[in-house]
């Protein structure tokens, strides 16, 4: 994806390489918590913190400085993508990836 085609195209920019992993996995988290919030209420307000929640963590994997935890943030995607259709494959659900990237959130927030 190139940046122009990013929602968050400040972060795409490289203000996402100045985040700590804690604080740019706690961000998709905030997005994971909005797709839970509007999913049967909203789909259209679900799909688009799903598609920035997908965006987010693209832009978390393409950064550099986590090759060694690529497998993790990879496994974190492929669970989102489990549970936004419905856990089938994985058992995934919304409620514990909300949970998981919350833990993220908090981390960074005791670090600041």
């Amino acid at each position: 994806m190139t940046d122009s085609a990013y929602r968050h195209q400040e972060l795409a920019a490289g203000g996402w390489g100045r985040l700590s992993l804690a604080e740019q996995l706690g961000n998709v988290g905030t997005e994971v918590g909005r797709l839970r919030r509007w999913r049967g209420k909203d789909e259209r307000l679900a799909a688009g913190a799903f598609d920035r929640a997908l965006e987010l963590l693209d832009l978390t994997l393409a950064d550099p400085r986590w090759r060694g935890r690529l497998r993790e943030i990879a496994r974190a995607r492929e669970l989102l993508c489990d549970a936004a259709l419905g856990g089938c494959e994985h058992g995934a659900t919304l409620g514990d990836l909300d949970r998981y990237f919350l833990e993220f959130a908090l981390a960074a927030r005791c670090h600041r």
